[in-house]
């Protein structure tokens, strides 16, 4: 007996903690049933119940089975104190309590858990599914922007082979214009141009249409270009743009193929009248060339009579192409 009272001790907060936990779990799961006093302790006694039959010990009905020895009894009486006392008043009161209500049982509680897993397999199921319908969607769209690079490549292609088609037919354009509207020379042909440009960007020009600025090989060229300046431009003079410069090397002159120049045609200032003193100041127009130093070392004709003058090569003037035949 004193074993089994012992046990209850033991036992009986541990139920009463566990049944104060239903009970929150009770009122949680189905809205708040229950709460009276009276309802609680007579499950606590049916669960005591239940353990004791579990465990062999003998069973008591109420509250017999929880009084034991006297001196138990004194012993638990001392251990609960003025609270146990005050917990007998209360229960000594009768309370009203309202219908009983159904406890969830285990059952219930399975299929509670059974049915709220079940509604989780399905969120994920669907969730699956919509995982499954973007990353299609993404490999499509990884699928069109591969046949739209592509594409792109294809077309930056074609416009390649475009533009170097165009580059070729403007050249050929250009040589055949050159040498149908310009002067036919053995195997070049020369072609003036009315713009103005500086020297680079005629040479620019030039290039692309499938030349270079003019570049006299030797003394007859020269006179030949000077002929043909002469007579488009009379009986005005304007400096035209030569191939020929000096910017690598004061006083080296090449042309623009890099060869060097063999022949020079400079302006010379006129001598003096005969009978007349010779002046040792250069003439104020028209002064002996190449006289530029470092400051001008691009080389232009004079269309008058097709003498070479140094000039800046950012001065824009008139050139003249030559085309091969």
């Amino acid at each position: 007996m004193q074993a089994a009272w012992l046990l209850g001790a033991l036992v009986v907060p541990q139920l009463l903690g566990f049944g104060h936990g239903a009970r929150g779990a009770e009122r949680e799961w189905e809205g708040g049933w229950g709460g009276a006093q009276e309802e609680e302790r007579e499950r606590e006694a049916l669960m005591l119940k239940h353990l004791q039959e579990a465990l062999g010990l003998p069973t008591a009905r109420g509250d017999d089975s929880l009084e034991g020895t006297p001196e138990d009894k004194r012993a638990w009486e001392t251990e609960e104190g003025p609270q146990g006392e005050e917990e007998e008043e209360e229960e000594a009161t009768p309370t009203p309590s309202p219908s009983p209500s159904p406890s969830p049982t285990p059952e219930d509680a399975i299929t509670y858990i059974l049915g709220r897993l079940a509604g989780l397999d399905t969120g994920l199921h669907q969730l699956h599914v919509r995982l499954h319908v973007l990353d299609t969607r993404v490999v499509e769209l990884t699928k069109g922007l591969r046949q739209l690079r592509e594409a792109v490549g294809d077309a930056r292609d074609a416009v390649q082979v475009l533009q170097e088609a165009q580059g070729r037919a403007e050249r050929e354009r250009g040589r055949l214009e050159g040498c149908l509207k310009g002067l036919r020379l053995g195997h070049k042909c020369f072609l003036l141009s009315r713009d103005f440009e500086a020297q680079a960007a005629a040479q620019a020009r030039c290039v692309a249409r499938g030349g270079s600025l003019a570049q006299p090989a030797d003394r007859q060229q020269m006179e030949a270009l000077a002929r043909y300046l002469r007579g488009a431009l009379a009986p005005y003079n304007w400096p035209v743009w030569l191939g020929v410069h000096d910017r690598r090397a004061e006083g080296l002159y090449l042309f623009e193929n890099g060869q060097r120049v063999t022949f020079f045609a400079w302006h010379r200032a006129p001598g003096p009248e005969p009978g007349s003193q010779p002046s040792a100041a250069p003439h104020p127009l028209s002064p002996n060339q190449p006289n530029g130093g470092a400051l001008e070392n691009c080389v232009a004709q004079a269309s008058d009579d097709g003498s070479w003058w140094d000039h800046d090569c950012e001065r824009r003037l008139y050139y003249v192409c030559e085309f091969p035949f």
